[in-house]
């Protein structure tokens, strides 16, 4: 005689017979997922740190950040001499020297040692290329004019006039300078390596990041400005909100 099994428990047996040949199989991958697991952690515990990728056009757009914090120093110094309140020239003398090591002497040659060669030899951008290659070279010789004006600015009105020419023609160039590469040139760095140049790339970017600033020199360089912006009495982001 033909036994009927009724629906509902034909699919209980059915789920069950998969469950019974499916088991080992996610209890496997389970097990290698929780040693995974394991091992993050332990390499967090060890070192303090999680892996983290940072891709060579998300590195260079964050020291853009750093670059723009320092243009918001400088203008808040301005602001300060043209209304002749006396505070420490030493503050602008430390954000440049901000600029010149981080910016002009790190980031900006990453991008001309890696990057601006990669266009170039694509055929790919050059006209871009080769105005933001001479607005380097212009920032580095207006960073030293701001570092050489500076000391004196508090006893000479026509160093404090020529300083504050020097921040601004230095901020004018350089919120285009770095909103092209953001938008235009890094977005399409891709195209013109291969994936195993571009994996290249990220590792020399935090090599030499370390080589020049020691580990987490990233964090380092953003504390020095944070610790500027307080004495600056710019570190409160509310005070930019529109009333």
């Amino acid at each position: 005689m033909e036994v009927i099994v009724p629906d509902k428990r034909r699919r209980h047996l059915l789920g069950t017979a998969l469950m019974t040949v499916a088991a080992p199989a996610i209890l496997a991958k389970r097990a290698l997922a929780d040693n995974k697991g394991i091992g993050e952690k332990l390499k967090e515990a060890v070192t303090g740190k999680r892996d983290e990728e940072v891709t060579p056009p998300e590195d260079l757009m964050r020291e853009h950040g750093v670059l723009e914090r320092v243009l918001l120093l400088y203008e808040a110094a301005m602001r300060k001499l043209s209304s002749n309140e006396d505070f420490d020239p030493a503050l602008i003398t430390q954000s440049a020297e901000i600029i010149r090591d981080f910016i002009n002497n790190y980031h900006e040659k990453s991008e001309e040692q890696h990057v601006f060669p990669r266009f170039k030899k694509a055929g790919k951008m050059t006209d871009l290329v080769d105005i933001l290659l001479r607005q380097h070279e212009a920032g580095r010789k207006v960073t030293q004019s701001i570092l050489t004006l500076a000391p004196k600015s508090r006893t000479g009105a026509d160093d404090r006039k020529q300083l504050v020419d020097s921040m601004q023609s230095f901020i004018t160039m350089y919120r285009p300078h770095a909103a092209r590469e953001d938008t235009d040139l890094f977005p399409k760095l891709k195209d013109v390596v291969s994936s195993s140049e571009y994996d290249a790339m990220a590792e020399e970017f935090e090599k030499k990041e370390h080589e020049m600033f020691g580990e987490d020199g990233f964090e380092k360089i953003a504390a020095r400005v944070a610790r500027l912006e307080q004495q600056m009495g710019i570190d409160d982001l509310n005070q930019f909100t529109p009333r």
